[in-house]
């Protein structure tokens, strides 16, 4: 589910199309570029009447523009084989994996592949955080963490774990070729028993006694344009 105009639109932008775009009282008149743009790609629309769109929408105050389209994830085996892969494990939070999938778009990365008891990538809000990024990168999902981490090592991917303390500096590692950068819980961080599965630990510095670490989505965030710098000079 596309919630709001500019989800939609940034679906268009990325080439997909979405089966339906559910239209509420008033969205022709305050968006009318871009329902113009919608049924010149020959998407059906549906005209809904007052109230209706309110009680289907997950948020409080829907915009009045809502569209459906299919999912996006694809099998471990058919993400590219170069770049970045960004490994969310037990990100629960919406808000901070919708940003982990901007992020990782802006910063030219790969995929984004969520395991363990991750967020659904494809819930609602999920989507509306990405602004659309999720529709402009590879993503896939998984269910066992230590499963996903062998299957890209399999794959040829370096695996480098988030730690809040005793790894080593982003600008210190070698973030270049295919690596899978992988992220913990909000609170928790990645389990101990996946660091027999990881070929490196990253840490990124900090200064300050009151802080000690980033939250998930900044610290993917610092790590994914870190990537992107040292692939930009190794070229």
């Amino acid at each position: 589910m596309l919630e709001g105009p500019r989800v939609v639109d940034a679906a268009l932008d990325r080439d997909v199309s979405p089966e339906t775009v559910y239209v509420a009282p008033g969205a022709d008149r305050a968006f009318a570029p871009l329902l113009e743009r919608v049924r010149a790609a020959g998407i059906a629309t549906v005209q809904l009447k007052e109230g209706v769109l309110e009680r289907i929408s997950a948020t409080v105050t829907p915009q009045p523009i809502l569209a459906v389209a299919s999912r996006v994830a694809q099998p471990l085996d058919r993400l590219p084989h170069d770049g970045v892969v960004l490994v969310l494990v037990s990100v629960q939070d919406p808000g901070n994996a919708g940003t982990l999938i901007r992020s990782a778009e802006a910063s030219g990365a790969a995929a984004v592949v969520c395991c363990g008891n991750s967020v659904d990538l494809h819930s609602p809000k999920v989507v509306r955080s990405s602004a659309g990024a999720i529709f402009g990168l590879a993503i896939a999902e998984g269910d066992d963490p230590v499963e996903v981490l062998a299957a890209l090592g399999a794959r040829g991917r370096r695996r480098i774990g988030t730690a809040a303390a005793g790894g080593g500096a982003p600008d210190q590692l070698d973030l270049t070729g295919p690596i899978a950068l992988v992220l913990g819980n909000e609170a928790r961080g990645l389990a101990p028993d996946l660091s027999e599965h990881l070929d490196a630990e990253v840490t990124i510095p900090v200064s300050g006694p009151a802080v000690d670490s980033l939250n998930v989505a900044m610290a993917g965030t610092v790590l994914c344009f870190e990537a992107a710098r040292q692939r930009r000079n190794r070229s």
